[in-house]
């Protein structure tokens, strides 16, 4: 039986494109401010920007456009394309939500069609939340005939990934808790999960990812999004 807790949802009276409105919303801790300064950051700041800015116009959408398809507003994402600022885990979610690309692709991932493939520790794809120090690592290819992720997980203790949107395609999540304790918010439920648990969910509305204990907390995670 799965563990299954009252939801506890938290409202918003901003509307969705406002970036208050996909702000961070954690179980014990208050909002830090961005870490920055670091030119290593920096570059990869305005790359990422590069890159977004590459993929909207390839997508030929104005930035009134992106912002409606995304729910970022049109300021914020401005800033991101000028490497002014670092999105969050959240912000870039819908980001690469509203350019329809996966958030590897987002984060410069290259097809891979080779049959083996070796991702060495030092070479891997990541991404780490400027405010909550959440950590998003890569740990598959990109194949160009395949639906599937292969993901690990790092969140520091009473934090969260924020509030995710659901995908534009039919998309299954799969997971196994490596370490520390996980709950897993979506829909009207939590769900708890210790060390060794596995969980399945067909994401089909907001959901969230929450470590609310006092250690860190690493889980691996399979995406798989349905072919029509």
């Amino acid at each position: 039986m799965h563990d299954r807790l009252p939801a506890r949802r938290q409202k918003t009276s901003e509307a969705p494109g406002d970036e208050a409105a996909i702000s961070r919303k954690t179980p014990t801790k208050s909002r830090r401010q961005p870490r920055t300064g670091r030119a290593g950051d920096d570059a990869i700041i305005v790359e990422l920007g590069s890159r977004v800015k590459q993929l909207r116009t390839q997508a030929a959408l104005t930035l009134e456009e992106f912002a409606a398809q995304s729910g970022v507003s049109r300021a914020m994402l401005s800033k991101v394309e000028r490497g002014e600022k670092s999105p969050t885990l959240a912000i870039i979610v819908r980001i690469a939500k509203g350019l329809n690309v996966s958030m590897s692709t987002l984060m410069g991932a290259e097809p891979d069609p080779a049959q083996v493939a070796v991702i060495r520790r030092a070479n891997r794809l990541a991404f780490k939340d400027p405010e909550t120090g959440f950590e998003r690592h890569n740990l598959s290819p990109s194949h160009l005939d395949n639906d599937l992720e292969f993901l690990l997980h790092r969140i520091p203790p009473g934090e969260s990934s924020g509030e995710l949107p659901p995908y534009k395609v039919a998309t299954e999540k799969y997971l196994v808790v490596h370490e520390g304790q996980l709950t897993v918010q979506t829909g009207d439920a939590n769900y708890v999960l210790d060390t060794g648990d596995s969980f399945y969910f067909d994401v089909r509305e907001p959901y969230r990812f929450i470590n609310a204990g006092r250690t860190p907390c690493a889980y691996y995670l399979v995406i798989r999004r349905r072919r029509a």
